[in-house]
């Protein structure tokens, strides 16, 4: 995956609502009843109830949901003290962060003040709000004093991610690397290359898992710190030795580890080949390593090498850690975050990695062979697992502690709370995004004229997840990009009626004549045809010159269908193709058909309709569970839409009875797990979360998933085209560049699919 340009990042933030966050009510609204138990006078009650008894905050308000995450913008990523307005935008991307992936709500807070005794309480002040405080972004060594009294002072969960998210996570990868070279703690000498916040609370966790004080060597900007230096802080005695290295070369040489959290370009190959056997490398400054992964792994066969990058394996993402964290602590109400949650943590991520890696995270990174080993020391950050493996454990930490003022009981039954909480809404995006950057593919883009579907190709290029034929007018295409400053220097264009392609569109119209010559399409027809944009690029991916085709902006869905069946036609034994949208709720992904081919079809195409679905989601790596629509369950009203899919369900039961399926039965029964079960217990569907609505007929599904897009909050990806030979999406009409670069990434995950069957 290639870096965000400036612009790129720019218009991401700027585009739409401004910033990434928003605030949702989460109770009803729209009556004036509803208004008034909101606020005035119902609101009165829970304020009274809170009043007689302050521990009911947590019961009638959103505190023990809700973090603070709280920076004075001082030491902001690799770009220093910006302010606390410039740090804004990482804020918010934290909290999208804890949102994203423990369901966990935010508040992004910057504070104008330096000043440690003003930033404390400013933060107590404000805390009554909160459920826990993470801090961010905070220079040492006013970071450690801030998150101490914080800590002491406040009976919420405190932790400052920036120190302990990445101690956390590097001591659960050092715990796995040392058990693969066969190495005690207590035994090994580490090297750490920077002095600040992040560095002295990995030092710190280390210490607690066995690492001695003796065998640890600490640099900062001024070199080696030892106790013969004059004017060490506070944080830095506590690490400093007799012994004196005069270099940090010196110091590497027979090191069994190395920690750096300070800047690229400081360790050499040299350096590497000095440490002892089986060298653990943990180089984690970002962007630039302190040594590049490259340069480090043809110094030592025998490395076990980390990085703070995701191009790379064994990447240390606070990620891993902070969303769960917090997630197990908020859960319990715990009054703060300790050293026996933290080990915690640490243990449950150093676990995980030693379990057998799903298949969905295996094809998330387009890896077939993932298992624990030099190249796996701790989990993905895709992993679903996580919340499973590193909530409870802080959880139970908490509480076996004695600072949890909550107990979980079942901790079955909270795995499966922390699964419905979440959903796989989130995780899919990802994972999609993930397999189509692991497999980049030729793309047709058939109406380059237009800038939308550029800016979708460069995005697209960005994203390293396709390489662009772009289909139009040379003169008008190579203008738009130099117009915009569009970075497409790598894309192809290709003019179907320019001259230098005549042989091509000769070569082309003879396919096209052999295939439809007994439909009434002459020789002359067909090579007329491949001046056509969507011929054109529909031959270029049957004929194997490109992989996918995306075409729609700017034409109707039958006049850019019918090239494609034309040219490249239904993958063999499929009678019909239908239309799938996949619908992005916060409970997981939604696939609904068919909702832009097949006007009103019969109970056995249905039945086709329902397998190309359950293909179709199996290949994203989603068990399908599938409800066949209708205004009546089971038989409770007649008619012709109903008696249809009660037979397509009895064709399916009858022919496969391995599919989850069920039907007739009406949306909200469907969707309502709760009212299923207490009405049809009986239903194939009870205790089974559906995820693929099936329609009666077009107007039922075209217009639910319009509705529900528009209305519902829910972004809808889609069309998806299913039942071709070859990878062909069609785009709805007017789509947006981001929602081009939407079906780019399905129509990549397709062709490689294709490829693979």
């Amino acid at each position: 995956m290639h870096a965000p340009n400036k612009q790129e990042s720019l218009d991401y933030h700027s585009r739409g609502r401004k910033g990434k966050i928003e605030v949702n009510p989460t109770k009803p609204f729209s009556s004036q009843r509803d208004l008034s138990l909101a606020y005035s006078p119902g609101v009165a009650e829970p304020c009274i109830a809170i009043a007689e008894k302050k521990e009911d905050v947590y019961k009638y308000t959103a505190k023990g949901n809700l973090v603070a995450v709280i920076s004075n913008g001082t030491a902001v990523l690799g770009l220093g003290d910006i302010g606390p307005e410039a740090s804004k935008p990482v804020m918010e991307g934290k909290a999208v962060l804890f949102k994203v992936f423990a369901d966990i709500d935010v508040f992004d807070i910057e504070l104008d003040v330096t000043d440690v005794e003003h930033f404390i309480s400013t933060v107590k002040a404000i805390a009554p709000t909160f459920g826990g405080i993470n801090l961010e972004d905070i220079k040492a060594p006013e970071a450690f004093e801030i998150e101490r009294r914080l800590k002491e002072e406040l009976d919420i969960p405190v932790m400052h991610d920036d120190q302990h998210g990445t101690a956390i996570i590097s001591s659960a990868a050092l715990l796995n690397a040392l058990e693969l070279t066969e190495k005690r703690i207590e035994d090994v000498r580490v090297v750490v290359s920077g002095a600040g916040a992040a560095a002295m609370s990995c030092l710190d966790l280390y210490i607690q898992l066995g690492l001695t004080l003796e065998n640890i060597a600490v640099f900062d900007s001024r070199g080696h710190v030892h106790s013969g230096r004059e004017g060490l802080g506070e944080s830095k005695q506590r690490f400093a030795t007799e012994k004196s290295y005069k270099s940090l070369a010196d110091a590497m040489k027979g090191a069994d580890v190395f920690l750096g959290l300070s800047k690229g370009g400081l360790v050499t190959g040299g350096m590497i080949k000095e440490m002892g056997s089986d060298p653990i490398v943990f180089a984690l400054a970002n962007p630039d390593p302190e040594i590049p992964y490259k340069e480090a792994i043809e110094a030592r066969e025998d490395i076990i090498m980390a990085t703070g990058r995701s191009d790379y394996p064994n990447q240390v993402n606070n990620v891993l850690g902070f969303p769960f964290i917090f997630r197990g602590a908020l859960d319990v109400r715990a009054t703060g975050i300790n050293d026996a949650m933290k080990l915690a943590a640490v243990k449950a991520i150093a676990n995980l990695a030693k379990e057998t890696v799903p298949d969905e995270v295996s094809e998330a990174y387009d890896e077939q062979s993932l298992f624990f080993g030099r190249n796996l020391i701790i989990p993905k950050p895709l992993d679903p697992r996580l919340i499973t493996a590193i909530a409870p454990a802080v959880a139970k930490a908490a509480m076996d502690s004695g600072i949890a003022r909550e107990s979980i009981e079942d901790w079955d039954a909270y795995d499966t709370m922390l699964l419905n909480r979440l959903g796989q809404a989130s995780n899919f995006s990802m994972s999609l995004s993930e397999r189509a950057s692991k497999n980049p593919k030729r793309v047709v883009f058939a109406e380059a004229e237009h800038y939308k579907v550029l800016k979708a190709a460069e995005q697209a290029v960005e994203e390293g997840i396709a390489h662009p034929i772009l289909i139009g007018r040379k003169h008008i295409i190579t203008s738009l990009i130099e117009e915009n400053n569009l970075e497409l220097a790598s894309a192809t264009i290709i003019d179907p009626r320019d001259q230098d392609h005549a042989e091509k569109r000769k070569v082309f119209g003879e396919i096209l004549h052999e295939k439809r010559k007994r439909h009434g399409l002459t020789l002359l027809e067909a090579e007329r045809a491949m001046r056509r944009r969507n011929y054109f690029g529909a031959m270029l991916v049957e004929t194997g010159e490109a992989d996918a085709l995306v075409s729609g902006l700017t034409r109707n869905y039958p006049r850019v269908i019918r090239p494609a069946l034309q040219v490249i036609g239904k993958a063999e034994g499929v009678s019909k193709v239908a239309g799938m949208y996949i619908m992005q709720t916060h409970q997981g992904p939604m696939f609904f058909a068919d909702t832009t081919v097949n006007v009103n079809p019969t109970a056995e195409e249905i039945v086709d309709i329902t397998l190309l679905l359950a293909e179709a989601v199996k290949r994203l790596r989603i068990v399908p569970r599938i409800a066949l629509l209708s205004y009546s369950n089971f038989g409770s009203s007649k008619g012709e839409d109903a008696e249809k899919m009660s037979n397509a369900t009895a064709i399916l039961h009858r022919d496969y009875p391995d599919l989850i399926v069920d039907g007739e039965i009406q949306a909200n029964f469907a969707i309502n797990q709760e009212m299923l079960a207490e009405s049809f217990p009986f239903s194939a569907l009870n205790q089974r979360k559906v995820n693929i609505l099936i329609f009666p007929n077009l107007s039922a599904g075209n217009i639910s998933y319009k509705l529900l897009k528009e209305m519902g909050g829910v972004e809808a990806q889609g069309p998806v085209l299913l039942g071709m030979k070859k990878s062909v999406h069609i785009l709805q009409m007017g789509s947006s560049a981001k929602e081009i670069v939407d079906m780019v990434r399905l129509a990549v995950v397709d062709a490689h699919n294709k490829s693979q069957s």
